[in-house]
């Protein structure tokens, strides 16, 4: 490409371009890029997934990436600071993938812990959610990659995503789910939008042209691109219309030349609303291409780096994030005088737990295990033990460690092969060989096959035990697995639906043989990408026999244990020890995009064995990862407790480091942990009901619905312990006479003390409290907060919260503006929600309305 487009007028641009390259502008020729103009010099540009690292362009055969935190583990840090440096360190990775877009970062709000993506959202709170937005955009904006916020809005869970209408009053949707983009927009301008799949108020958000004009690009000043989340774009011309300016993925579905034309020649559409669109795609391409020349011009490869720098910055993040939140008898950190003698006891002990699933997956560099921290950073002359306790996966592990190609590779052998005039397998097209047994096929197949066209999929594993292993074979098209050439499992000719990739994939088809330790079986799929006959899937409804979006399969397996025995073992082994470390939790399979989660429990019977194995000794501390809250039945039983969140890479590492000390914990809870499922705001009203999901709680949200209620959760919001203890006093607020809410500005200032022995960080929390006007209203909404790090023993720090407008605001519905009513607003200060230390007010003398930021 020239890069003279980089100098380009992009209306005389337009002018140049024939109608059909308007219309292939305005979606992409694949999964990732945007669509080139070679004829005028216009080159495409790449985006790639996620939250939590830079996937790259590939789910089959993917570059290696630096897996960060999930979003609620980055919000545990309430550090904007460092959530923007998280921005700079992704952005890089960005680059090296040869992407100048990342699909991130996700604001949606934590209606209730059972979301599949409530790991991917950063807090239930809005303010919370808005500030580290911003935060980490400006991170990435400041590196030249454009960031991409999402879902807008109101993709608060899984259920029905595609069709639901989240239904609630105009206030909430202020002030709670468009209150974080706004936040965004306000301070950190991000480069694009991504529609939700669902509908607010009757309409598709791809389609809502209240959303995506009149509020985000007239009231907002938005002057980026809106785009379709993948495959949610439901038309033609309602979309165009509406500002939805990319439609995602390629090849298009509904922008295409013959259905765009029609709509042209009745009038749905306007040429000069194609211009407008194209217009903005274009500017947005050229200001990513000014600012990533080499990128956007470069060779298009894809890199990974991995360095002392990049671990040590990974670590740090992944510690930050670990919230301390139960430490009897202070048992942590775990450091004696003379040597542990401890067990590490659990199903993610040596699991590679570090993201939750979906689009924020991706293949890591490196995986620090709980087992490799602890071991690698236990006193010297400790002995560790381990024991894996019970199994909590929903699916079969996957079996790449354990396989090799039939000439000794590592991995398995893929080979694709097209069809006959038959249907049947004809000749091979392309070999490769792939390192993960989760075979995603839904962003890339090879040139030369035909429309329907089978892989074959071989290697031989080897095992160090001999035992009764189960296999489980999971598919989104069609798929057979054979053992030493034995049919062991047909997910074939007939399914039953599940949530595989997506949701249209089937549940996994489990069968088990005997192995022997040492000595290698033949393993050999069969995948179609061609449906299943009509009415096959056990339901009778048909899904499984429709076309899919997503083709893909996964293999996976482990032994077959007996958990009665296990159990009983890993309490025995307890019982022997100083001290017991527990590490379990949930897994990308059981929190993901696609589906919501069951309910709140532990998966498997770890709520069993935590019980039964703090019985057994006294000196029990749990490690939960997990992307939410999950309940806790044993928490009164143990002695420490952490929550760890997905780590990323260094999730092992981080784990030590707190355990043993190196790092005193500072996180903070950025969502409520219920101590039932009942008590989450959203029961009853989290799943969608004919067709839609209604949003009862209102403005109580989190911690407001607790606070209201007057339930006591499990454990608060902006909640964590510390290894030393802080102090506030001297509770201050300066502010200026004001005639407009623009000029309204106020200062809070505290000091913080720390008085305990141990170095540490702070977190400082300010809630407001709201006039009575005879409106209903939260008692206590957080609208600001500040961290103070490194502490020493017996120092003090100043701290300065600084609060405007919208500290001070609702939404007026009859007026269609944000509304300060004359009155005393209450400021309220603590280290969270329910441990509030100081208190004072300020009076507005005059009500203020406007629109806009």
């Amino acid at each position: 490409m020239s890069r003279s487009f980089l100098d380009a007028h992009v209306p005389e641009l337009v002018k140049k371009l024939k109608v059909e390259e308007k219309i292939a502008l305005l979606s992409a020729p694949n999964w990732w890029n945007t669509t080139p103009i070679e004829r005028l010099g216009i080159p495409s540009i790449r985006m790639s997934d996620g939250p939590n690292g830079v996937r790259g362009s590939s789910h089959f055969v993917p570059t290696p990436a630096q897996c960060m935190p999930c979003a609620t583990a980055l919000a545990s840090t309430f550090d904007p600071a460092l959530v923007k440096r998280v921005g700079d360190f992704l952005a890089q990775e960005a680059k090296l993938k040869s992407s100048v877009i990342l699909l991130a970062p996700t604001c949606n709000i934590q209606r209730s812990p059972l979301g599949g993506r409530a790991f991917e959202s950063f807090s239930e709170d809005p303010h919370l959610s808005g500030t580290l937005a911003a935060a980490y955009v400006q991170g990435l904006q400041s590196q030249g990659v454009a960031a991409t916020i999402k879902h807008f809005v109101a993709n608060d869970q899984e259920d029905e995503r595609t069709a639901a209408d989240s239904v609630m009053s105009a206030r909430a949707l202020r002030e709670i789910y468009l209150y974080p983009f706004m936040l965004a927009q306000k301070q950190a301008q991000p480069a694009a939008f991504m529609t939700s799949y669902g509908r607010v108020h009757g309409v598709h958000c791809s389609e809502n042209k209240e959303l995506l004009t009149n509020i985000l690009r007239k009231e907002w000043n938005f002057a980026g691109i809106v785009m379709s989340d993948w495959f949610g774009t439901y038309g033609v011309d309602l979309a165009i219309n509406a500002g939805l300016d990319l439609e995602m993925p390629g090849p298009p579905r509904w922008r295409t030349l013959p259905l765009v034309l029609h709509c042209l020649s009745s009038k749905k559409l306007t040429m000069a609303t194609i211009d407008e669109r194209v217009t903005s795609l274009l500017t947005f391409v050229q200001q990513q291409a000014r600012k990533n020349i080499d990128v956007v011009f470069g060779d298009g490869a894809e890199r990974s780096r991995d360095t002392p720098e990049t671990r040590k910055f990974c670590r740090q993040i992944a510690a930050e994030g670990i919230v301390l939140l139960k430490n009897e008898g202070n048992i942590l950190p775990l450091v004696r005088t003379s040597p542990l003698n401890i067990a590490v006891i659990g199903p993610n002990v040596k699991e590679r737990v570090i993201s939750g699933g979906g689009s924020a997956a991706l293949k890591p560099t490196y995986v620090i295990t709980p087992w490799d921290g602890i071991t690698e950073s236990a006193p010297a002359g400790s002995t560790v033990h381990y024991h894996i306790g019970c199994y909590g996966h929903k699916y079969l592990p996957t079996l790449e460690n354990n396989l090799k190609t039939p000439r000794g590779d590592p991995g398995w052998l893929c080979t694709f092969f097209a069809h006959d005039e038959h249907g049947e397998i004809s000749y091979p097209v392309q070999q490769f060989i792939l390192n993960d047994t989760r075979v995603k096929l839904n962003d890339f197949l090879p040139q030369g096959l035909t429309p329907t066209w089978s892989i074959k999929l071989e290697g031989k594993l080897t095992l160090d035990k001999t035992c009764l292993f189960e296999f489980g074979l999971t598919v989104a098209g069609r798929a057979k697995l054979w053992i030493d050439g034995l049919l062991l499992i047909d997910n074939w000719s007939k399914q039953t639906p599940g949530d595989f990739f997506y949701g249209q994939g089937t549940v996994e088809e489990k069968a088990s043989i005997n192995v022997q330790a040492g000595k290698s079986v033949d393993v050999f799929v069969l995948y179609t990408n061609t449906p299943p006959p009509d009415g096959d899937d056990e339901n009778g409804e048909g899904r499984l026999s429709q076309p899919a979006l997503m083709r893909g399969v996964r293999l996976g397996g482990c032994e077959k244990i007996d958990e009665d025995d296990a159990i009983t073992e890993a309490v025995s082994l307890a019982s022997q020890v100083d001290a017991v470390v527990l590490v379990g939790g949930l897994s990308p399979e059981w929190e993901s995009e696609g589906f919501d989660r069951p309910s709140l429990r532990l998966p498997g019977r770890q709520d069993e064995l935590f019980a039964r194995i703090a019985r057994a000794n006294a000196n029990t501390v749990v490690c939960i990862q997990a992307g939410s809250a999950v309940s806790m039945p044993w928490v009164d039983e143990v002695k420490g407790l952490l929550q760890t969140w997905y780590s990323g890479n260094e999730a092992g590492n981080a784990i030590a480091d707190v355990l043993f000390g190196k790092v005193n914990p500072c996180g903070r809870l950025p969502l409520t942990f219920p101590a039932r499922i009942e008590d989450v705001p959203a029961y009853l009203n989290h799943r969608s009901e004919n067709g839609k999901i209604h949003y009862r709680e209102d403005l109580f949200v989190g911690y407001k619905h607790y606070q209201a209620r007057r339930i006591s959760p499990l454990f608060s919001f902006g909640f964590g312990l510390s290894y030393t203890k802080f102090s506030y006093s001297n509770l201050a607020i300066s502010f200026s006479p004001f005639s407009d809410a623009k000029s309204l500005h106020l200062d809070l200032t505290v000091t913080v003390r720390n008085e305990g022995d141990r170095t540490g960080s702070d977190v400082i929390q300010l809630y407001v409290s709201m006039p009575d006007i005879g409106f209903t209203m939260p008692k206590l909404q957080l609208k600001g907060f500040a961290k103070v790090h490194h502490l020493v023993q017996g120092e003090s720090a100043n701290v300065t919260i600084h609060l405007d407008k919208y500290a001070f605001s609702f939404w007026d519905e009859s007026n269609e503006a944000w509304h300060i009513a004359a009155g005393k607003y209450g400021l309220h200060v603590g280290p969270s929600s329910d441990n509030l230390l100081l208190h004072c007010s300020f009076e507005s003398s005059d009500s203020f309305l406007w629109s806009g930021l």
